[in-house]
């Protein structure tokens, strides 16, 4: 739906009220999903019946897209550091050239997607019960000084609670009525770690303990309340700045992202192009558009206020009709 072409060469889909199918970048108009199945492969569709589409020739995969994907399976299969000039030798073409390429696909450059490996190689040695000691030497890092640089900002805890699956670790939450349904907020000692909103607070509570299983959660209304009360100001449309502490796991891109996002003022909204622009790739549109969707917190960091270049609100994980509302609210005031 998101027509992301870093996916091109992943999967294919096929229509049946046409009998062609499509690389997911197709720029064709969407069918319904009952017309609509998957293939890994365009052969797998043929077998199927399906021919290749005219406009999007999904049997051809873009040299730019071949490049990508040859530089990410390198990095994926490496043993330890791959430098960009390694990287761009094995691949064929310049250091500039290739930085510029890989970062537009994946929205990350190859030392930030490197590191985003290498965490959660990490994080797999935690679940598996190996010291932390073993796990980051095993993921590569050169030294525990390196790895705990990144630690809490990709794990979003300590790498021993991480390993024991948040176990000891308190999370607080309220629940509260607002115009825009029920919302809640909840936090670590460390900050905000997730808004989210529902008609049903019981399905809140259920998927916030889904989440976080292994946290002790506590309902703390009076605690949560320096948190909720400007989220509640903010939904009523009131300008009040949000400056809260957050305690977020994420990729660099997406701090970068989020980070612009929470400079956007009150009552203002900016494209998706114009938050590429800012974040230092113009052409990384679709991955600005999916840390939008992956944002944990919302208000606090005001994904809503991001709009597509024609000025449709386009989607929003909380609804459409909440994106609107907020945004009508936000500049009246």
């Amino acid at each position: 739906m998101a027509r992301d072409a870093r996916q091109d060469g992943q999967f294919v889909f096929a229509v049946r009220t046409t009998g062609v199918y499509c690389r997911p970048s197709c720029p064709s108009r969407r069918p319904r999903r009952d017309s609509v199945e998957f293939f890994a492969n365009p052969q797998q569709a043929e077998r199927a019946g399906y021919r290749a589409c005219l406009r999007c020739k999904p049997t051809q995969v873009p040299a730019q897209a071949q490049t990508v994907t040859k530089a990410r399976k390198i990095l994926d299969e490496a043993e330890g550091v791959t430098t960009l000039a390694e990287l761009s030798e094995r691949v064929g073409v310049s250091p500039f050239y290739l930085q510029r390429l890989f970062k537009r696909a994946t929205g990350l450059s190859p030392r930030e997607y490197q590191l985003a490996r290498r965490m959660q190689h990490v994080k797999q040695g935690l679940r598996k019960g190996d010291d932390v000691t073993t796990a980051l030497y095993d993921a590569g890092f050169s030294s525990p000084s390196r790895f705990y640089e990144k630690s809490t900002q990709q794990l979003g805890m300590t790498p021993g609670k991480y390993r024991e699956g948040g176990d000891g670790v308190t999370i607080r939450f309220a629940i509260a009525a607002s115009s825009l349904g029920r919302v809640l907020v909840a936090a670590t000692p460390l900050g905000l770690c997730a808004v989210r909103f529902s008609e049903n607070a019981v399905e809140l509570e259920s998927e916030l303990r889904k989440e976080f299983h292994a946290a002790t959660l506590v309902r703390d209304d009076a605690s949560m309340k320096s948190y909720l009360e400007p989220l509640l100001a903010s939904l009523r449309g009131e300008r009040v700045t949000i400056d809260l502490p957050l305690d977020v796991r994420a990729t660099a891109f997406q701090q970068r992202v989020w980070e612009a996002l929470r400079r956007i003022p009150c009552g203002e909204t900016r494209t998706y192009a114009e938050v590429a622009a800012e974040v230092g790739d113009a052409k990384a549109v679709r991955a600005v558009a999916q840390a939008c969707a992956s944002n944990p917190v919302a208000i606090a960091v005001p994904c809503h206020r991001v709009i597509r270049s024609d000025g449709e609100l386009a989607g929003y994980r909380w609804g459409v009709e909440r994106k609107q509302k907020l945004l009508e609210r936000e500049r009246r005031g």
